[in-house]
């Protein structure tokens, strides 16, 4: 596994042409000592709420069309965003057809009161669809990036710093592949980027497991591994466990859950981290 995991490291390296589609410096806000970071992470199914298996047949034409009342999911989702420093969200419309053309991050951003916000668009097919990674941030990053990851088009990370450029925080938004040899790729990709920081904050619909992470390019970095109730997939009756927050020795995990809501197919990540 090593000398796998290392030639993918070479073969992906994050400072290739193409790689990381644009970085923006910021003027950062210093990150408040000794407190605790409340994360969330939440693949939001662009608010269409299928809440049961027959709503994939029953719902489908939501991939395409809005619902009467769009806004009111989103709605929902606010109040659930709230409790939250640090949101991570998948599977957001940047405001196409399906959602009423409304741009859901700065919706919720404006409703759950974030100061921060970054939208990154992976599949953008006009009218049809704006398919999109979001983070939304009470505290202000000094510098956030854009990442395009290996393999077929439409799956990104977003990187976020926070705080003391010497020792930052990083805070990556991930949603990763279908398929475990994509993922593989994709998962080398983030551990070349990472590479020796000390604090990092891994969010995202994953779409694997606990145990597949382990064994994945990832396992062999310095993670606190939360075990439990963690499943989070599909939300009405979960058994799969593809969404994740992972945090890094150097935090301090008090808390970690998966919340009881069916605000889409999948239920979100909540965590608390002393950093």
């Amino acid at each position: 596994m090593p000398g796998l995991v290392g030639a993918m490291l070479r073969d992906f390296d994050p400072r290739v042409a193409g790689a990381c589609r644009g970085s923006h410096s910021l003027i950062g806000e210093a990150l408040p000592q000794e407190a605790t970071l409340r994360l969330l992470s939440f693949n939001m199914q662009a608010g269409m709420a299928m809440t049961h298996l027959h709503h994939y047949v029953t719902r489908s034409w939501r991939h395409f069309l809005p619902s009467r009342h769009p806004r009111a999911a989103l709605d929902a989702i606010a109040d659930l965003l709230r409790r939250a420093d640090i949101v991570a969200l998948q599977e957001v419309d940047a405001g196409s057809l399906r959602s009423g053309f409304i741009n859901q991050l700065q919706h919720l951003a404006q409703h759950a009161g974030f100061r921060f916000q970054y939208q990154q668009i992976n599949r953008d097919l006009g009218h049809l669809g704006q398919y999109a990674n979001g983070l939304l941030s009470r505290l202000q990053p000094y510098r956030i990036e854009d990442h395009q990851l290996p393999g077929l088009r439409g799956r990104g990370a977003i990187l976020a710093a926070y705080g003391d450029p010497a020792d930052p925080l990083l805070v990556l938004n991930l949603h990763l592949a279908l398929t475990g040899r994509a993922r593989d790729r994709q998962l080398a990709y983030v551990h070349a980027l990472i590479g020796s920081t000390r604090r990092v904050l891994l969010l995202g619909d994953l779409n694997c497991t606990h145990q597949e992470l382990l064994r994945s390019p990832l396992g062999d970095m310095d993670w606190q591994w939360a075990y439990g109730e963690l499943d989070t997939y599909p939300s009405w009756d979960p058994v799969r466990r593809i969404d994740h927050i992972l945090a890094s020795k150097d935090l301090t995990i008090a808390k970690v859950q998966v919340l009881d809501q069916r605000l889409s197919d999948h239920r979100p990540v909540y965590m608390e981290v002393k950093i």
